[in-house]
């Protein structure tokens, strides 16, 4: 390397580190007192509050406060176990009974149990109330506290008091926590060796993928199950992305990857909302655009998965059917703290639509806001509590399973055809938002193959 070229390159370096110092060293200026502050505030509880006092906890709850400040429920501070907790979720691959619970609603509610998990097993349906963990009330117990008592090491009973939906007495249900392990792509049913079958019963010319969550896994199991569809006479397919709270951008894009050929995915602002901080385009591989598309959705399906289901649904690529989603359009980096051992979670861009449309639903939105993911004209379905309950429990029977509060919470797997047990894999789906896809889907495959080839 030239001399030239080597001294350039030392400048530069030094510029570098001189400009970071004096960042750091204004940072420090800035924030250095209140830091004193915090340390001399936490040092005189230690020596004299009437009570013993936990250092680690007055440290993680003044973490918790300052964030809390923000007004922002998806920014975090997650102490040690819940950093780790966090990571294997997105592996797909934690420690638990199997719940998502609905964190804007009191009493603590479960939005959804995950397939196959004990919470699923013992009987646990959305909307069910947890009145009580372990004989401790939930009146007054915070989402962070809950989720840490039901959490924990595979093998341990956990005791729930939990009040059905419709219900007005309130049932206790045990179980014991599992590491939870699941697939996050599912079919219509299982087959007699518990194999998900991704074409539906009634229209087997019809792909269905139940997309759960976008994980690591995801964009694999999506192409295994598509590559499978591939080689049978499929002729339309649905993506259910009901009860989807998202996960990872880069599987959410990958995913949109798969069936549009170009243009922008998805991209993202931060504080100046006028100007992109990245855009997401197609690669133009996109092996599966011969298939028309429809994408279920309803009010639990959020972040990655609105960003799946806009994205189609601006690019003409599928129609929308079910209800206005969520509206979680925000990015959150995930920052290492105590040398990785536990995280902070911070808000730093929104979702944009490939229209230029927001997903984010603020804290002052109203209905008639810009925010979610609507359906198309003619396809929306609202389904009341009565309804939704019997979608749950047909999906149960569906999914090869024989349970329910019914029969004290105590449900058994029933593989199809097992001596003793019903047959269950082809019972009666109710599924109003999948009729309703199908109806329209056979309607653009009819329309298909009337329209003479040019």
């Amino acid at each position: 390397m030239p001399y030239r070229n080597l001294y350039l390159l030392f400048g530069i370096t030094a510029i570098s580190l001189a400009c970071y110092a004096k960042a750091d060293s204004a940072y420090r200026s800035r924030y250095g007192q209140m830091s004193e502050t915090f340390i001399e505030v936490m040092k005189q509880i230690d020596r004299h509050y009437v009570e013993p006092v936990d250092e680690r906890q007055l440290f993680e709850a003044g973490l918790q406060g300052m964030i809390a400040q923000l007004g922002d429920p998806y920014s975090a501070y997650e102490p040690p176990r819940e950093a780790l907790e966090f990571r294997q979720q997105l592996d797909q691959q934690f420690g638990g009974i199997g719940i998502e619970v609905d964190t804007r609603a009191k009493p603590l509610t479960v939005a959804i149990p995950m397939i196959g998990t004990p919470a699923y097993e013992a009987g646990i349906l959305p909307g069910d109330r947890i009145l009580a963990i372990d004989g401790e009330s939930t009146e007054n117990m915070d989402f962070a506290a809950a989720k840490d008592r039901m959490r924990g090491e595979a093998g341990k009973p956990l005791r729930l008091t939990v009040l059905h939906v419709g219900q007005e007495t309130p049932v206790e249900l045990t179980m014991v926590r599992a590491v939870i392990n699941l697939p996050s792509v599912l079919g219509d049913r299982r087959d007699a060796l518990g194999k998900w079958q991704f074409t539906l019963e009634d229209h087997p010319t019809i792909g269905y993928l139940r997309v759960t969550s976008f994980g690591e896994q995801t964009i694999g199991e999506l192409q295994t199950a598509l590559q499978s569809l591939a080689q049978q006479p499929i002729e339309a397919l649905v993506i259910d992305l009901r009860h989807n709270f998202g996960g990872m951008l880069r599987a959410a894009v990958a995913t949109c990857d798969l069936f549009v050929k170009e243009g922008v995915i998805v991209s993202t602002r931060g504080r100046d909302k006028q100007r992109n901080l990245d855009v997401f385009h197609a690669t133009g591989k996109a092996p599966y655009t011969r298939w028309p598309v429809a994408v279920l959705v309803d009010h639990m399906t959020a972040s990655a998965a609105e960003i799946v289901a806009a994205c189609l649904q601006d690019r003409g690529r599928a129609v929308v059917v079910g209800e206005r989603t969520w509206g979680k359009g925000t990015v959150q980096n995930v920052i290492p703290l105590e040398r990785g051992n536990s995280a902070l979670k911070l808000t730093v861009a929104t979702y944009w639509r490939p229209s230029e449309k927001n997903i984010h639903r603020t804290r002052d939105a109203k209905e008639g806001d810009t925010w979610g993911v609507l359906p198309d004209a003619g396809l929306a379905v609202k389904l009341s509590e009565d309804e939704v309950r019997r979608f749950v429990e047909s999906r149960r029977q569906r999914d090869g399973r024989i349970q329910g509060p019914g029969v004290g919470g105590q449900g058994d797997r029933a593989p199809p055809g097992a001596a003793g047990q019903a047959d269950t894999s082809s019972s009666s789906l109710f599924d109003p938002c999948l009729a309703k896809a199908v109806e329209y889907l056979t309607g653009q495959v009819a329309k298909l193959v009337s329209t003479p080839a040019t």
